[in-house]
Order: structure tokens, then sequence, then C-alpha cells
């Protein structure tokens, strides 16, 4: 055992959840369209298209992440990504184009995200073994935990200052960050299994990890859709209403969701819970629609957050549990890389059917279109493993 003491496990997840909460203020980047829109004058779809390139570079370092965890100290590790973390915010606030927030907050920032949390996911699990499922909650709700904090802190400084304040206040955050948890993580001696494998050697079929490609992808397209624009989502529905409102109930309810649904993933079938949450989704996406005008905004907005946090909370456990956990990091990159691609096409398709038509039904309805796709995909998962089960 790594970590004979409850004490030390408990430190090394507390270290991954700071770093984790820092790093989920990408999620309340729908606060930042319209202060970016007017500071550049440009279009919705092309100030959406940092959020994509960001959840992109997110999705290929989580890919790749298991060629480095094992190559430095996990300190060392989750310094490091805070800092590129930090270089990348920093180079989008001094920037006097669109092209550096794309650079520095798309491409550096969402790269060194993905270093960040998906290390912080596999090091959490490694430390609790028995517990996966609830550590990897834990790190998740932190993630969603900094979404909810920061539409209010990024409002409040919108409101007196501008969007390069608000880069140069998440430098200084994301920089502190980093060196707390490096700090704990050395204390505590922290070390990471690497996996010596040249592939995977577990009952991961092909096709179970091409369903379970396509089910975090159809999840989370849905999800990402509605994230991405939760603000505008919230003034095309209800005129009027507080910016910052919308995207801080989804991520609170995000938070809830990812503490619960990692914690299922321990007590009840991987494979029925993803499809649960997929349902759950696509039936809040249609109620958004249908009763978003009168009243529903709030509820719906909430139960598809609910269910966002629910599904990249299971999937990460899903994988630890179905299969090796020494594997589960590279299967996890290779499934997550369906985030990236939802990340890339969701939040700019949004943007881009708002610039035709001026609202965003249409974009809601294609989100609960792929929702569809998501329990399908985790309904034939479940056959399959079912036979695999005998």
């Amino acid at each position: 055992m790594i970590y004979p003491k409850f004490s030390q496990s408990s430190l090394v997840l507390l270290a991954a959840a700071i770093v984790s909460a820092a790093l989920g203020s990408i999620h309340a980047f729908s606060i930042l369209l319209v202060p970016l829109e007017t500071l550049f004058l440009t279009t919705r779809s092309a100030v959406s298209l940092t959020y994509s390139l960001a959840l992109v570079s997110l999705s290929i370092t989580v890919l790749l992440g298991h060629r480095i965890y094992g190559r430095s100290s996990p300190a060392a590790i989750i310094m490091a990504s805070c800092t590129l973390a930090a270089i990348g915010t920093f180079i989008a606030g001094v920037g006097a184009s669109l092209s550096a927030v794309w650079l520095g907050y798309g491409v550096i920032f969402g790269a060194a995200n993905g270093l960040g949390y998906g290390f912080g996911l596999q090091l959490a699990a490694q430390a609790n073994p028995g517990r996966e499922g609830l550590a990897m909650g834990v790190v998740t709700a932190a993630y969603a935990f900094g979404a909810v904090v920061s539409p209010t802190l990024f409002s409040a400084i919108l409101e007196t200052l501008s969007f390069r304040a608000v880069m140069v206040t998440l430098t200084a955050v994301l920089l502190a960050s980093g060196i707390f948890s490096g700090a704990i993580l050395k204390c505590v001696g922290a070390q990471f299994l690497q996996d010596k494998h040249r592939s995977v050697t577990t009952s991961a079929s092909l096709r179970s990890q091409q369903l379970l490609w396509l089910g975090y992808f159809g999840g989370v397209l849905a999800g990402l859709m509605v994230i991405g624009h939760a603000a505008g989502v919230a003034a095309a529905l209800q005129p009027g209403i507080s910016p910052w409102l919308a995207p801080m109930v989804i991520a609170a309810f995000n938070l809830l969701g990812s503490l619960i649904g990692g914690r299922l993933v321990d007590k009840v079938r991987p494979e029925g819970l993803l499809a649960v949450l997929a349902v759950i989704t696509t039936s809040a996406l249609i109620s958004l629609v249908v009763f978003g005008r009168l009243g529903g905004l709030l509820i719906s907005l909430s139960v598809i957050g609910f269910a966002y946090g629910g599904t990249i909370a299971a999937y990460p456990a899903a994988i630890a549990k179905l299969f090796d956990v020494k594997d589960s990091a590279r299967i996890y990159g290779r499934v997550f890389t369906a985030w990236g691609c939802a990340g890339l096409l969701g939040p700019w398709f949004a943007g881009f059917l708002f610039d035709i038509s001026r609202d965003y039904q249409l974009a809601l309805l294609i989100a609960a279109a792929f929702s569809l796709v998501s329990v399908l995909a985790a309904a034939l998962l479940s056959v399959v493993h079912r036979h695999a089960r005998g």
C-alpha cells in the first residue's frame, strides 16, 4: 500500500481537489461571452471558439497524460500544470487580439487544465483503493465547485474592471493553488503507479471502448452545448436575468451530481447508471425547450447540471471499476477524447446556430438528440458486459 495511513490518502485527495477547483473555472466561460464580443467587436461563434479550443486542448493532454504521469513526482506535475495554466491566462489577459485569447486561454490554459485535472483524478483513485468512485467524484465535484464560485467572482470583477482583470486574477489563483497543493503532495511523499504495459491487457474490448466513447460523447456534448452558453441561454429565455445566475446554478448542481455520480459507481452497476444519467439529460433539455420561458428555466438548468456532473464523474469511475485500475489511465485517456470532440463541436455549434437564428431553441433540441445517442450506447454497453460476465 502506497499510503499506509488514511490521513495520507486524504491529503493526496485534498491536494488534487484544490487544483481541480482552480481549473474548474474553465466552465464559467459563458460569463465572458459578451465582454469578449464587446472587447474585440466580433461574433458569438468566434468567441465560443475560445472555449472549444480549451476543451479540445484539455482532452489531448488527458489522452497523452499517461505518458507523463510517471516521469516526475506528483508534486512537480501538479505545480507544472498550474504554472502552465497561469501562463496561458496571463497571455489571454494581456493580449491585444482575440487570437491571443485563443492561444493563451484556448490552447495553453486548456492543455494545462487537462494535465492537472486528468492527473488529479488518477492520483486520487490510486491513493484510495476500494473507494475509487468516491475519490474521483470528490475531484470532479471540486472541479464543479470552481465553476460555482467563478461566475460570481468574474461578474464582480467585470462590473468594475474588465476581462483582462479577470484573467490576471485567475493567474494569481492558479499559481497559489499549484504551490499549496504541490507542498502537500511533497510532504506526504505522494507517488504515482505508472502503467508499464504497451497495450491494455484487461477485458476492455475494442467494442466496449467504442461504446464508452460514443456514450461519453453524446452525454457531454449535450451538456457542454448548454454550459458553454449558459448565460446566453438564460438571457434568451428570460431577458433581464442576472448573467451570473445560470452558470452558477448549473455549476452548483454539477457539483452535487459529481459527488453522487462517483459514489453510486461504487454501489450500483456502472453501465446502468450511465444510461440513467443520459435519460435525465435528454428529459431536462426537452423540458428547457418547452418550459424555459414559463418558469422552468432554472429547474431545467439545475437538472442538466446535475446530470452532467454525474456523467463526468461516473465515466472515469466506471472505467476504474470495470477494468484494472493500472490500465484505467490509458483507457480513460482514450475515452476522454470524446469529451474533447464534444468540446470542440458543442459550444461552437451552439454559437453558430445562435448567430443564424438569434435563439437557442434549435441548439437545445440538437443537444437532446445527441443525449439520446448516449442512452443507446450505454444500453448496448450493458448488454456487452452482461454477456462478458456469462
